[in-house]
C-alpha cells in the first residue's frame, strides 16, 4: 500500500493552533538517520531523502535533535553557535530545504533547543571567562571557592563528579550540570534570557513549528547556592544509570526546579504566541518530582504546551498495575496540563530490550502508547521494533558510557544507524564506515524488509497511527474508568460524543474481559487486534488489545 499517493502536494499545513494536542511526533537523531555525503555521519540532506518514510508512517511532526555548530563532545547538546548549522550536518540552506519538503509532505518540524547550557567554546563563555568585569561576566554561573579551595557547594554533575569546574583564568568555579565542557547559563541575568528569546525568534522566523526544550527544569539555579540534601536510598529512582551515579543520591532541591523558571517559560510562550501555530514540548529530568513539574509547566495557557518526564522511560516492569498506577497519579496531578508520552528516545535503552518484549508485545505496547491521553513521541527505529544494539567499548562514543563502563554502557546502543535495507553491511545508512557500527541484528528489521508486509511491525504502526487519527477521542479526549485486572489494563477515552473502550492484555496468557455495561459497543473494521466473541464478551489472547466504540455515545 502506497500511502504517499494520498498526500496532497504543496505547503498543505493549515495554521491550527491546537495541532499539537494529541499529535504523534517522530524523533530524528540526525547523526544516525541517513548519511548523504559518505562521511559516515547522518545529515540534513539525508533527512530530506528519507522524509517520505516518515510521512508514510502517518505522524504529524518530526523533532530533530541538535544540529547546531558544536564541538560535539555531547553530540550537539554542547552548542557553540545557536544560529548556524554545524558543517557536519550541512548548511542553513539545507535546513530551509528540509522545512519546505517536510511541510510539503504535511509534516511539521520541531527543533531541539538546548537553552540551559552552551559549549565552553561558545564566544559567550570565552568572554565571560576572561574576567569578572567584562560585559558577559554574569552570563554563566560563577562562584568563589570555599576558603579551603573546594567547590562552592555539594552539587553534582549528571555525568559524574562535582558540578563545579575551576577556571584558572577567572580564578572562580563555574557550574556545569552535565560535562565540564557544558557550562550552565545564568538565567538570573536578564540579558541571557533576552538573547535566548532572540534565538527562538531566529528559528521561528525560518519556519520551524516549535521546539523540544532540552532539560527544561534545569534553567534556573538557586541564587544562594544552598547544598542539596541527601536522598534516602529507597527513594533513588532515576532513569539513567541509577546504580552507578552518585548524582542520584541527592534530593535536587536547589540546582534545578526553581520557581523563577516559570517566569522565563511565560516569556518564551509570549514569543511563541506571536506566530500562527507553534508549540513546545519540554523534557523534565527529575527522578522525584517529574510529574508535578510536568503539571506545573503545562498548566494554563501561558507556559509550555506539553512536557514529558521519565515514568515510562525507566526499566520498571511494564505491568498493567504499573501503568495503572502511573496513569491514575498523572490524571490526579496534571489538571489542565498536557503530557507527551514516550517509551524510547536517544537517552535510554530502547524499550523493546529494556522491557524484554517479543514482536507481539512490541505491537501491543505501541497500541497502548498511541491510546494514552496526551501527545506521543516515537523514536526513530521504534516503528521497526528495533532492540538495543551492543556497542563494544572500543567503539563507544558517548562520554557517559565511557565514564561508567561496564556497569552502565552509555547511550550509544540506542543511537546506532537506522537500517534502511538488509542487503548492505551498513543497512543503506552510509557508503562509508558509520560513526557507530550498524547493528547486524537490525538488518532483518530494515525498512525495505518491512515495507509492504501486512504482518510487519512497521505496518502495525502505520495502522495504529491511522486508527488513532480516525477517532478524535484517542488523540484529544479525556481518559477515565481505569482498571488493571489479571494483567489486563483498560480505560475509556471520550471526546465530544465519542467514547472508546481500550483494553490491553499485558501477559502471556489469555484473559476474558467484558466492556463496561453502560454502553452499546461495536468494533470498527479498522481496529487492530482482537474482535468480539459470539456471545458479546472478549477473549484477549496474550499480548493483544481490544478497541470498541460506544454506539449510545454517538446518539446522545
Amino acid at each position: 500500500m502506497n500511502l504517499m499517493q494520498d498526500l496532497p502536494q504543496g505547503d498543505i499545513i493549515a495554521p491550527d493552533k491546537d495541532w499539537w494536542r494529541g499529535a504523534v511526533i517522530y524523533q530524528i537523531y540526525p547523526r544516525s538517520f541517513q548519511d548523504s555525503n559518505g562521511d559516515g555521519i547522518g545529515d540534513l540532506a539525508g533527512i530530506i531523502h528519507r522524509l517520505d518514510h516518515i510521512a508514510e508512517l502517518g505522524v504529524d511532526a518530526i523533532w530533530i535533535s541538535p544540529f547546531f555548530r558544536s564541538p560535539m563532545l555531547d553530540f550537539g547538546y554542547d552548542v557553540s553557535d545557536y544560529r548556524d548549522v554545524d558543517p557536519m550536518f550541512g548548511t542553513l540552506g539545507d535546513f530551509d530545504a528540509l522545512i519546505n519538503r517536510a511541510h510539503t509532505l504535511g509534516l511539521r518540524v520541531l527543533i531541539d533547543l538546548v537553552l540551559s547550557h552552551t559549549s565552553n567554546q561558545h564566544p559567550w563563555f570565552q568572554e565571560s571567562q576572561s574576567s569578572a568585569t567584562n560585559p558577559k561576566a554574569d552570563w554563566y554561573v560563577w562562584a568563589d571557592a570555599k576558603p579551603d579551595g573546594s567547590p562552592p557547594n555539594n552539587w553534582l554533575s549528571i555525568f559524574g563528579g562535582s558540578a563545579w569546574e575551576w577556571s584558572g583564568e577567572r580564578m572562580q568555579y563555574y557550574l556545569h550540570n552535565f560535562l565540564k565542557e557544558q557550562p550552565d547559563l545564568n538565567f538570573h541575568e536578564p540579558a541571557v534570557q533576552d538573547e535566548l528569546l532572540s534565538v527562538a525568534r531566529f528559528w521561528l522566523d525560518r519556519g520551524v513549528d516549535g521546539f523540544r526544550l532540552d532539560t527544561i527544569n534545569f534553567y534556573v539555579h538557586d541564587k544562594e547556592l544552598r547544598d542539596n540534601p541527601a536522598l534516602a536510598p529507597e527513594a533513588r529512582n532515576a532513569t539513567i544509570a541509577p546504580e552507578v551515579n552518585p548524582y542520584n543520591w541527592q534530593d535536587h532541591l536547589y540546582d534545578k526546579n526553581q520557581p523563577e523558571n516559570l517566569d522565563f517559560l511565560r516569556r518564551l510562550r509570549a514569543v511563541m504566541e506571536e506566530y500562527p501555530a507553534v508549540t513546545a514540548v519540554g523534557e523534565v529530568g527529575d527522578g522525584q518530582y517529574g510529574m508535578q513539574i510536568q503539571a506545573q509547566y503545562t498548566s494554563g495557557d501561558d507556559k509550555v504546551h506539553m512536557c514529558y518526564s521519565f515514568e515510562f522511560l525507566s526499566g520498571l516492569a511494564p505491568t498493567a498495575d504499573h501503568f495503572h498506577d502511573v496513569l491514575v497519579e498523572y490524571e490526579r496531578e496534571i489538571g489542565d496540563g498536557w503530557a507527551c508520552w514516550a517509551f524510547s528516545n536517544h537517552d535510554v535503552v530502547r524499550h523493546a530490550s529494556r522491557w524484554n518484549l517479543g514482536e507481539e508485545a512490541r505491537c501491543l505496547y505501541a497500541a497502548l502508547l498511541l491510546s494514552l491521553r496526551g501527545s506521543v513521541c516515537l523514536y526513530q527505529g521504534e516503528e521497526l521494533g528495533l532492540t538495543e544494539a551492543y556497542v563494544a567499548f572500543e567503539d563507544l562514543q558517548d562520554p557517559y558510557g565511557i565514564r561508567f563502563w561496564p556497569k552502565f554502557k552509555g547511550r550509544d546502543g540506542c543511537r546506532t544507524p537506522m537500517p534502511w535495507i538488509s542487503d548492505n553491511q551498513n543497512g543503506g545508512f552510509s557508503d562509508s564506515k558509520p560513526w557507530l557500527p550498524m547493528a547486524v541484528e537490525h538488518l532483518q528489521w530494515a525498512v525495505g524488509e518491512q515495507r509492504g508486509d501486512d504482518t510487519s511491525i512497521l505496518h502495525f504502526y502505520q495502522q495504529m497511527i491511522g486508527f488513532r487519527r480516525s477517532y478524535p477521542a484517542l488523540a484529544k479526549g479525556e481518559i477515565a474508568d481505569f482498571a488493571a485486572n489479571d494483567g489486563v489494563l483498560s480505560f475509556v477515552r471520550t471526546h465530544e460524543g465519542e467514547r472508546i473502550f481500550c483494553a490491553f492484555n499485558m501477559t502471556n496468557a489469555a484473559h476474558a474481559i467484558t466492556p463496561p455495561e453502560d454502553g452499546q459497543w461495536r468494533q470498527d473494521k479498522g481496529a487492530p487486534f482482537t474482535s468480539f466473541d459470539q456471545d458479546g464478551t472478549v477473549t484477549l489472547p496474550p499480548y493483544q488489545a481490544f478497541f470498541a466504540a460506544d454506539e449510545t455515545a454517538r446518539t446522545e
